[in-house]
C-alpha cells in the first residue's frame, strides 16, 4: 500500500525541520543588537559536524537596537581563547540579507556562506561569528562548537 499525500507530506515537513532547527548558542557580546535565533544548515545535531568541502548555510535573525549605514562580517575559530581569522565569501552584511541603512527596532534575517575548505584540520574548535555596524559596535555576536572532519 502506498503512503497517502499527507504522510509523505508530513514526513518532508519533519525532515526539513530537523534539518533547521535553531541552534543553542552562546551571545558573546551583542550590544547593538539582539540575537532571535540562530540556524546552520544542515546541522542535525550539535556540535555541528562540518564536512570538510562543503558550504553550510548561515541564517541569523536579529533586531537591531540602533541605525547604522553598513555591517561587516567576522568570522573566527577560536581555539585554546586564541581568535583564528576565518574567510568567508562575503563579509558585506547589506550583501547577505539585510536591507541597508539598518533601522533602529527593525528586525533582519542575515543569510552568508561558511564554507569548510578540504584542507582544514579534522578539528574540534568553536566557530565565533561577528557583525559589526559601521561604528565597528557589535551587532551580534553567537558561538557555537563545531567538530571540522572529513
Amino acid at each position: 500500500m502506498a503512503p497517502s499525500p499527507l504522510a509523505l507530506l508530513l514526513a518532508l515537513g519533519a525532515a526539513a525541520t530537523a534539518l533547521a532547527e535553531p541552534l543553542r548558542f552562546v551571545d558573546c557580546g551583542s550590544k547593538d543588537g539582539s540575537i532571535q535565533e540562530v540556524n546552520v544548515s544542515p546541522c542535525p545535531t550539535q556540535p555541528c559536524q562540518l564536512h570538510k568541502g562543503t558550504s553550510y548555510s548561515i541564517n541569523v535573525t536579529f533586531a537591531s537596537k540602533i541605525e547604522s549605514q553598513g555591517s561587516k562580517a567576522r568570522v573566527y575559530g577560536e581555539m585554546l581563547h586564541v581568535d583564528i581569522p576565518f574567510p568567508i565569501p562575503e563579509p558585506d552584511g547589506c550583501k547577505s540579507g539585510i536591507q541597508c541603512p539598518i533601522q533602529k527596532g527593525h528586525s533582519y534575517s542575515y543569510l552568508n556562506k561558511l564554507p569548510v575548505k578540504s584542507e582544514y584540520p579534522s578539528i574540534k574548535l568553536i566557530v565565533k561569528w561577528e557583525l559589526v555596524d559601521d561604528q565597528d559596535q557589535m551587532l551580534f555576536c553567537w558561538k557555537i562548537p563545531v567538530q571540522i572532519t572529513s
